[in-house]
């Protein structure tokens, strides 16, 4: 069995004493999903976290890291972090912000600490799957060391399914 390489965010939690697992995945670079990610760990997606970076309006950028098949409520996230609105950054912007691409984003070591938003679900599991900052590579970790570790907080970010009913 070939060795995982360990990405800068694994060595961040090992200098911090954080237990985790490096769980490695099949990478589709057709389908960066979460839902695939999900799928390919044989996971059920409400475990499976994905890392989405915003910027509010009086706060500058954030992170929020929410369910894969959740939809980011750009209200709630805004109001979570003490701001009246707050948008997705374009694509383009990731990688120079957090020295992170589409699809390997994490929470842990982007270039600068950002304020973080854990979906409360997070809390209702003992380990949630992240990105460990490259495709193909999660971690499986207790939710509560990642949001001690990123200094985060925990809110209601997400759209609910009435909410997105009612838009259909």
């Amino acid at each position: 069995m070939e060795k995982i390489q360990k990405t800068n965010a694994a060595r961040l939690l090992d200098r911090a004493h954080i237990t985790y697992r490096l769980i490695p995945y099949e990478v589709d670079e057709n389908n960066l999903a979460a839902t695939h990610v999900a799928e390919s760990l044989g996971e059920d997606i409400g475990r499976v976290f994905k890392t989405i970076v915003l910027r509010g309006d009086r706060t500058g950028y954030f992170v929020c890291v929410v369910p894969g098949d959740a939809e980011i409520d750009l209200k709630k996230a805004a109001k979570a972090i003490a701001d009246k609105k707050a948008e997705l950054i374009h694509m383009k912007d990731l990688l120079p912000l957090t020295g992170y691409i589409r699809g390997g984003c994490s929470p842990i070591g982007m270039k600068k600490a950002f304020p973080t938003i854990f979906h409360t679900t997070a809390l209702d599991h003992s380990a949630i799957y992240v990105s460990t900052g490259q495709r193909g590579l999660q971690f499986e970790i207790a939710p509560a060391d990642l949001i001690a570790f990123t200094h985060g907080i925990t809110a209601d970010v997400i759209k609910s399914n009435d909410e997105e009913t009612e838009q259909l």
